[in-house]
């Protein structure tokens, strides 16, 4: 089962592949990031991404950058095809997470593709 996962325009920029362990690719096929424990994002290369939470992905500021289908506050845009996916690179060593901050009901100044792409070796 996908997941896609939609910016702050309402265009799908990558998705969850939750028959895959919750790696989180972008439209293109590219591995960036996957989910880790009940809520965290961490990217490939370790770094700690953000929070999905009901289906809202949370930057480390605590602003909203990405929206499943159910939470998207704006009509979603046509999802184009996606590519293939590519190989997933081996998990680096996650660093500490960041405290949790409390959610806002502001939208991140980083876009979800940069915050996702953050994750890439």
């Amino acid at each position: 089962m996908q997941e896609t996962l939609y910016d702050t325009d309402g265009n799908a920029i990558a998705y969850i592949n939750w028959d895959d362990g919750g790696i989180i690719y972008l439209w293109n096929g590219v591995p960036v990031a996957y989910l880790y424990g009940s809520d965290m994002i961490y990217g490939f290369n370790g770094s700690h991404l953000g929070w999905y939470v009901d289906g809202v992905v949370w930057n480390l500021k605590g602003m909203k950058a990405g929206f499943n289908k159910q939470t998207c506050p704006v009509m979603r845009k046509t999802e184009p095809l996606k590519s293939l996916r590519q190989l997933k690179p081996l998990k680096s060593l996650r660093q500490l997470p960041n405290y949790r901050p409390v959610f806002s009901y502001g939208f991140s100044n980083e876009s979800l593709a940069q915050i996702l792409s953050r994750g890439r070796m």
